[in-house]
């Protein structure tokens, strides 16, 4: 279960799973280590774009960074209430097919590349980017996170 969230941002606990996941599954940390700065402070203030959701039957986002939050054009609380698939244009079958069996069968997937909606409508390209499965520390499945450094507006 999501630890409770202090003010803007996940707290340690959150934000060392959604590191440590990606670090566990794609061999590589996904930020560079920072000089005494938090796990929490570091991943929030990221320039790459980090996102995720929880484990319900319709995902609810429950983390954005301040780059996503700029880019949905949303605060904390209205982020962290919306499904995860409000976020986004529906996906071609095929593609959403692809898709779910890659992150199925390897935990992750890194070339994603999707038409997102801000809360303005204004739509956006995310080019490359990872979607990975979350896993808390006893092993159980925690969520879906995505990271993505490439966008561009349409």
């Amino acid at each position: 279960m999501l630890q409770q969230l202090t003010g803007v941002g996940a707290g340690e606990r959150h934000a060392a799973i959604i590191l440590n996941s990606y670090k566990r599954l794609l061999g590589k940390p996904l930020l560079p280590q920072g000089e005494q700065e938090s796990a929490a402070d570091a991943l929030f203030h990221a320039d790459l774009v980090v996102l995720s959701h929880g484990t319900q039957q319709d995902p609810v986002l429950n983390y954005g960074n301040r780059a996503a939050l700029s880019l949905w054009e949303m605060d904390w609380d209205a982020f962290t209430r919306i499904e995860s698939k409000h976020t986004a244009e529906p996906m071609i079958q095929e593609e959403r097919q692809r898709f779910l069996e890659a992150v199925a069968g390897q935990g992750y997937i890194d070339d994603y590349n999707g038409i997102r909606i801000s809360s303005s409508g204004r739509r956006f390209r995310i080019e490359q980017a990872v979607v990975w499965n979350l896993y808390d520390e006893a092993g159980a499945y925690y969520g879906q996170a995505a990271a993505f450094a490439n966008y561009t507006f349409v």
